[in-house]
């Protein structure tokens, strides 16, 4: 495991950008980067701000949730998290928070990879914005989900 998985710079990106857009912390109060991978009882996934986003982070609840490793899951168009037939309204959730900054109550349909259909139930996503105000790209939080 390489990357972000426990960088604080990133934590910071994540977790400011969360606190400026939301106005409420991301983490528990003294929380840092290894506790967001390793024991945060919810989903945080990010992707890059490329053309096809790909998968930049995802802690250890989301991978289990997903079923992917971090090579794995970092190697992933974000886009494939959903099946082709929600892609379009995971899109344009998507674009909603490109406009807006972020988007909460979310419900959506997601795959697994081994083929498994589970749903996110309110989550919140948010855009990766650094401290100069350049958007670096968009994160999710959720802490239900079930399987379809």
């Amino acid at each position: 495991m390489t990357g972000l998985a426990r960088d604080p710079g990133f934590f910071a990106l994540l977790s400011g950008s969360h606190a400026r857009l939301l106005g409420r912390p991301l983490v528990p109060e003294g929380r840092d980067a290894v506790w967001l991978y390793e024991e945060a009882p919810f989903a945080v996934l990010a992707h890059d701000g490329s053309a096809d986003p790909r998968f930049v982070y995802a802690n250890r609840t989301a991978q289990s949730c997903f079923g992917y490793g971090w090579a794995a899951f970092t190697a992933l168009p974000s886009r494939l998290s959903a099946e082709a037939p929600h892609r379009a309204s995971r899109r344009a959730l998507l674009e909603r928070v490109a406009r807006e900054g972020f988007a909460t109550g979310y419900r959506g349909l997601r795959v697994a990879a081994s083929g498994r259909r589970f749903w996110i139930e309110d989550g919140t996503v948010w855009q990766l914005i650094d401290v100069d105000g350049t958007v670096r790209g968009q994160a999710a939080w959720f802490a239900r989900w079930h399987d379809a």
